[in-house]
């Protein structure tokens, strides 16, 4: 087969597989998580399965004992944070009216250092942005809520997610046996390389990302609520749930931990700076400690690629886009570094002119990836 026609089928499996997705997105939901979870348990279904347990009896007892666990966290935080979040949704426009009316008072300084004309447009601005942000957040808090929380989807996930993760898990040696056995014989080793290379960015993606998250989390929301902080606990736990986009996170929790520190603290400017103070070590635990553990530089995306993919896939397949993004990202660097890999040692990059290094516009992997994170 022509090196042409080859590429023409992967374009139309592509093409055919993101047709599928938008068209089955509303009921993807709880098989994406299902999926996930059965990769995120595999290894310790292995390890079980290593040490004298049959593959059912391993399958089991993992199941088990996270779903006893899952449960219990969900008793244990959701009637903590669900009411929370309905209160601070509701008394959100009070607090950005509280903040202006705190602002007003220090206007006269700063009307008085940028002049009539520059501070009309400082507050118009200002005006303008309090209620674009409120406006954005619950727009797309509701655009999610509607996509990826439906009752169908709901029950899906109590039920199906489980089911399908069980029997992934079951059958998991025998699927990648299948798809062992039907490589090219010819080019195995360096498909098997190449998939080698995405297991370990997916486990980077899946196990590491979803470590740090949980964590950050934990900490967000503990810390916060022992700081008193009105709605600490809601908006810790959304900050290191949104902590998989980079950035962002970070920037809903501390504005909305400040702006609400303010309005409950001022003028103890000592409590506003222990808010502060939380969200530094969070940002500092996270780069310095947790993310070079548990993820290293197995993703090997730049954050802004993952910035656009997570808002565009978001955008055309709702929540589960947000699920499918980061994974189909990580995927993708993986593919696109083998094909300049390739290009490198082919004859056209050889025999041409040298060209610019286009895989550091594309990841920050270092020389060695592959040592960096196992799966």
């Amino acid at each position: 087969m022509s090196l042409q026609k080859q590429f023409w089928i992967w374009i139309a499996l592509f093409a055919f597989t993101i047709l599928a997705l938008w068209v089955f997105r509303g009921i993807l939901l709880p098989f994406v998580v299902g999926m996930g979870l059965a990769y995120l348990l595999n290894p310790a279904v292995e390890w079980l399965d290593n040490h004298h347990f049959s593959r059912f009896w391993a399958t089991s007892i993992v199941m088990v004992v996270v779903v006893v666990l899952v449960v219990g966290a969900f008793l244990l935080v959701v009637p903590l944070v669900v009411p929370q979040v309905i209160s601070l949704g509701q008394l959100l426009p009070g607090y950005v009216s509280e903040l202006q009316k705190l602002v007003n008072q220090w206007l006269p300084e700063l009307h008085a250092y940028l002049g009539d004309e520059q501070f009309a447009r400082f507050e118009n601005s200002l005006s303008d942005l309090l209620r674009s942000g409120v406006s954005i957040a619950g727009n797309l808090t509701a655009q999610v809520m509607q996509s990826g929380l439906t009752m169908l989807n709901a029950l899906g996930l109590l039920i199906v997610t489980p089911v399908v993760a069980f029997y992934l898990l079951l059958d998991w040696d025998k699927l990648t046996k299948t798809i062992d056995d039907l490589l090219p014989r010819a080019h195995r080793e360096e498909i098997q390389s190449v998939l080698g290379d995405i297991d370990r960015a997916m486990a980077g993606v899946i196990r590491g990302q979803g470590s740090v998250v949980l964590l950050l989390a934990a900490f967000y929301g503990i810390s916060l609520s022992l700081a008193q902080l009105n709605f600490g606990l809601a908006i810790g736990v959304a900050a290191g749930l949104l902590s998989f986009v980079p950035y962002i996170g970070f920037l809903v929790g501390f504005v909305l931990s400040v702006g609400v520190a303010l309005v409950q603290f001022w003028p103890d400017g000592l409590m506003v700076g222990l808010i502060v103070g939380i969200f530094l070590v969070g940002q500092f635990l996270e780069g310095n400690v947790l993310y070079p553990k548990f993820v290293g530089s197995s993703i090997g995306v730049h954050p802004v690629w993952l910035m656009f993919s997570l808002f565009a896939v978001g955008i055309l397949f709702g929540f589960v886009g947000l699920l499918l993004a980061v994974p189909f990202v990580a995927i993708a660097g993986v593919l696109v570094r083998f094909a300049i890999r390739k290009y490198r040692e082919g004859p056209l990059y050889k025999d041409g002119e040298d060209v610019p290094e286009l895989v550091d516009m594309i990841s920050e992997t270092g020389p060695d990836d592959s040592a960096e994170q196992s799966s």
